[in-house]
C-alpha cells in the first residue's frame, strides 16, 4: 500500500514563504508537507495500480486549462478543526472543478469534510499559536498562475513528496 495525495503546489518564492511562517508558528508538520491547495487528501492505494492512477491524472491534466489563484488574508476552521489558512481569493472554483475531476475513476474517494481549497499555514497548535499565525498573515496576498499539479507520496519518514508532476494542458 502506498499513501498518495494529489495537490497544487504553490509557486516560488510564496511556498518557501508560507513554509518558513509555518514553522516559525511552531507547527512541527512545516518541514514534513509542501505548502500547497489538496486536490485530493492523504489516500492509502494499492502500489500497483500506480500507473493507472497516473494515467487518469494525466488525463484530467490533459483537458483543464491553466489558471489563477490569488491567496490573501486567513482563515479558519476553528473551532470544528485547529487549522490556520490562507484563504483562496481567485481560483476557487477552478480549484473546485479541478479537485472532482481528480477524485474521480480510480480515485473516487469521500472527503470527510465538504471541499473547501485553502493553504494550510497552522494546525494542531495551541491557541496562542493559532491566534498569531492568524494575525501574522491578515494582510497577507499573492497570485500566481497554476499550470500543473502533482502528485505526492507520504514517505515512513513521514515526508510529503512529489513524486510526478501533471501540465494542465486544457
Amino acid at each position: 500500500m502506498a499513501t498518495i495525495g494529489v495537490a497544487i503546489p504553490i509557486a516560488e518564492p510564496y511556498g518557501s514563504e508560507l513554509q518558513k511562517f509555518r514553522a516559525e508558528f511552531g507547527d512541527p508538520m512545516a518541514a514534513s508537507i509542501p505548502t500547497h491547495v489538496t486536490l485530493l487528501p492523504p489516500t492509502e492505494v494499492e502500489g500497483a495500480d500506480l500507473a493507472l492512477i497516473d494515467d487518469h491524472l494525466l488525463e484530467v491534466a490533459a483537458r483543464f486549462p491553466s489558471f489563477r489563484i490569488r491567496l490573501r488574508g486567513t482563515a479558519t476552521f476553528r473551532p470544528i478543526s485547529p487549522v490556520v489558512f490562507v484563504p483562496l481569493a481567485e481560483g476557487i472554483s477552478s480549484c473546485e472543478v479541478l479537485q472532482s475531476q481528480v477524485r474521480s475513476g480510480p480515485l473516487q474517494v469521500d472527503l470527510r469534510f465538504p471541499y473547501h481549497p485553502h493553504v494550510t499555514v497552522a494546525h494542531d497548535l495551541d491557541k496562542d499559536a493559532l491566534d498569531r499565525a492568524y494575525d501574522a498573515l491578515a494582510e497577507y496576498d499573492c497570485a500566481f498562475d497554476v499550470d500543473a499539479f502533482s502528485r505526492y507520496e507520504h514517505g515512513a519518514d513521514g515526508v510529503w513528496r512529489p513524486q510526478r508532476s501533471f501540465p494542465l494542458a486544457g
